[in-house]
């Protein structure tokens, strides 16, 4: 996770690494500040393979409005440069780690 990101930066990394994750939030949400160690603390442990991005749509608008995010918290999921799932404001870490287990597995066998 790099402190200064760029828009190139985040469509290098979703497009060349067979499994990222970007998380969206605003740190006035507070859905994202609970949120928000979950979905890291989910992604080490049982996919360690997967890259995660969490962007500051606040700091980086540019960033956020280029994947067209526009409430809080969104997490979009890629594989092999596709954007695999979306969910904004309302999703479960149980939802999250039921969508990327399969292909995940898929991926790395692991």
């Amino acid at each position: 996770m790099s402190i200064e990101i760029s828009l190139q930066n985040i469509i290098n990394e979703a497009t060349n690494n067979q499994a990222t994750l970007l998380y969206f939030f605003n740190n006035q949400c507070a859905p994202c500040i609970s949120l928000r160690p979950k979905v890291e603390e989910l992604i080490l442990n049982d996919f360690p393979s997967m890259t995660i991005h969490l962007i500051d749509s606040e700091k980086y608008t540019d960033i956020a409005a280029s994947f067209g995010v526009f409430s809080f918290p969104t997490i979009i999921i890629f594989f092999e440069a596709k954007e695999l799932k979306r969910y904004s404001k309302y999703v479960s870490v149980m939802q999250l780690s039921e969508a990327i287990e399969r292909p995940y597995k898929m991926l790395f066998g692991e």
